[in-house]
């Protein structure tokens, strides 16, 4: 998975590499640093 290191909270969907299923990324960059993060998978 690559993030793009912006300023700012980013929200996108994406497939899991392993299982194919969506799942949605949520992350937030302060500079270059990432300072949180997390993956849910979306309901089915």
């Amino acid at each position: 998975m690559i993030l793009d290191p912006i300023d700012g909270r980013q929200v996108y969907v994406e497939d899991c590499e392993v299982c194919c299923n969506p799942i949605e990324v949520d992350y937030r960059f302060e500079y270059t640093e990432i300072v949180d993060f997390e993956a849910r998978e979306i309901g089915q």
